[in-house]
């Protein structure tokens, strides 16, 4: 059974740079199949964006998709190291309401931790998990 994030994380998350448009986040959710895309600013985590951000951020808002990401991106992100128990990660995700925990290490995102993976993980059998599983979602 996993005890850390390190062991259900996925690894090598897609990122994008802050002053890249939107669009490219977006592209990168599709060719990922993923729901957030890291943000970066030299390299060294300073968000997270989400399809929901781009849709309520960008579109609702009637901007444009060269809308740089950083007016999108959500900046104050929680986050947590590898080393972060999966009891914390779910603790953290359910008083933050979040679905997605960036995993950093030394400014650097090197994984990203979803409520589905944990729900795999902690259920195996729970409906959460079985969508998360069809789905491949991050």
């Amino acid at each position: 059974m996993a005890k850390t994030v390190a062991d259900v994380m996925t690894s090598h998350p897609a990122t994008v740079e802050a002053d890249q448009p939107v669009s490219v986040a977006a592209a990168l959710m599709r060719d990922n199949d993923a729901g957030a895309v890291i943000v970066n600013d030299n390299g060294r985590m300073q968000g997270i964006i989400t399809d929901r951000d781009i849709t309520v951020r960008v579109v609702a808002a009637d901007k444009a998709p060269g809308t740089p990401v950083r007016e999108a991106c959500s900046p104050y992100v929680e986050a947590v190291g590898p080393d972060t128990s999966i009891d914390q990660a779910v603790q953290l995700m359910r008083s933050h309401a979040v679905r997605r925990l960036p995993v950093v290490e030394d400014g650097r995102a090197v994984g990203i931790v979803s409520l589905g993976d944990l729900a795999l993980e902690r259920d195996p059998n729970s409906a959460l998990a079985d969508i998360s599983a069809a789905e491949g979602n991050q």
